[in-house]
């Protein structure tokens, strides 16, 4: 039997969040059963509810960066068991059989994975996310979450980990290189703590040095204000890797600019407009323009146990369910340091609104 669950919905882009009942699938052989203590808020869950990545599904509960403790197991489960810490990313199935998926590269399969929610499954429902108080998720795409990490910090790390993770991973990133991150949000706060614990020497790039403070406890070893008049002259040619997390509107020449030959820009930040880029800033030097969508299932719980291990964690503010529409705003105004992570034990108490 399908099972019935208190979730935060909405039913169109302009309504607020309401308490609703939605209904989980009739677990399978195969499926983990993940009773939800924390669940992130990332801008993708915003730029979808808003339509800005193209018209929902509503009614839709958004949410993939959920973490949580096993509440029951299929009977062709392996490796999980009841009372198992684990958390839940973007995605939650995929051919399992194209040559992406084969290579542990589940983000890229080539028949298209199912995402977490506002995504079409496999039995043509949609699938519905993390605002909630439990979730049906194939073993495959479950995360063992280390004991070293509270659910709380844990859960934004299953996408805003990951995203900086899998770039810096991919590149190689390691001790004694210069690496320089673009933005210091919810995405680059996590990209400074990794690059750094990888033993490269990190600088934040942002519009004004009003994070200073807290990037260098993050691990930064300096700001440079990208506004300063003479910027782009005075640092040409300064670093192996540049992180860009930053959905906006930027100079890409001139950013590119900043690289040592054969250096690396990786993109991780999704701007509304096309970008200009000359082919010259990239020919030059013989640089790299890449880009970057979150990790496999493998890379995924590698990242987990690296975080785990430097003791590394987002920082956040606990919203509750009442506040998630304000939490919303702010994340757009640049307000929150530096990632909002909804108490969906809230729901046991929660009223159902008709």
């Amino acid at each position: 039997m399908p099972i019935t669950v208190k979730a935060l919905q909405k039913t169109g882009p302009d309504q607020p969040f309401r308490v609703a009942q939605i209904e989980r699938r009739d677990p399978r052989p195969d499926d983990v059963v993940i009773d939800i203590k924390a669940a992130g808020i990332c801008h993708s869950d915003i730029h979808t509810i808003r339509n800005e990545w193209g018209e929902a599904h509503f009614p839709l509960t958004v949410g993939h960066e959920i973490a949580g403790v096993v509440e029951a197991v299929g009977s062709e489960v392996t490796g999980f068991s009841v009372g198992d810490r684990v958390g839940v990313g973007c995605l939650v199935d995929s051919c399992g059989e194209c040559e992406e998926c084969r290579a542990d590269q589940e983000q890229n399969c080539l028949r298209g994975n199912v995402g977490t929610y506002d995504s079409e499954d496999v039995d043509g429902s949609i699938t519905q996310g993390g605002y909630a108080e439990k979730v049906v998720v194939n073993q495959g795409f479950v995360l063992r979450i280390p004991d070293a990490l509270d659910f709380d910090v844990a859960a934004p790390l299953l996408c805003a980990g990951i995203t900086t993770y899998s770039p810096l991973a991919t590149w190689n990133v390691s001790e004694g290189q210069k690496v320089a991150i673009l933005g210091l949000g919810g995405l680059g706060h996590m990209g400074v703590q990794i690059a750094a614990a990888k033993g490269a020497e990190v600088t934040v790039l942002s519009r004004s040095l009003r994070k200073e403070q807290v990037a260098k406890e993050l691990g930064a070893s300096r700001v440079l204000s990208t506004t300063e008049e003479g910027f782009f002259e005075e640092h040409r040619g300064e670093f192996d890797l540049i992180l860009n997390t930053i959905s906006a509107d930027i100079p890409v020449d001139a950013y590119m600019g900043l690289l040592k030959p054969r250096g690396v820009m990786t993109v991780v930040g999704l701007p509304p407009a096309a970008q200009p880029l000359h082919f010259g800033s990239v020919i030059r030097g013989g640089k790299v323009l890449s880009g970057s969508n979150i990790g496999g299932i493998a890379q995924t719980q590698e990242m987990l146990d690296f975080c785990a291990e430097h003791g590394l964690a987002a920082r956040i503010e606990k919203v509750g369910l009442d506040e998630v529409d304000a939490a919303y705003d702010r994340v757009v105004a640049g307000d929150v340091h530096f990632r909002c992570v909804i108490d969906t034990t809230a729901f046991a108490d929660a009223e159902v609104e008709a």
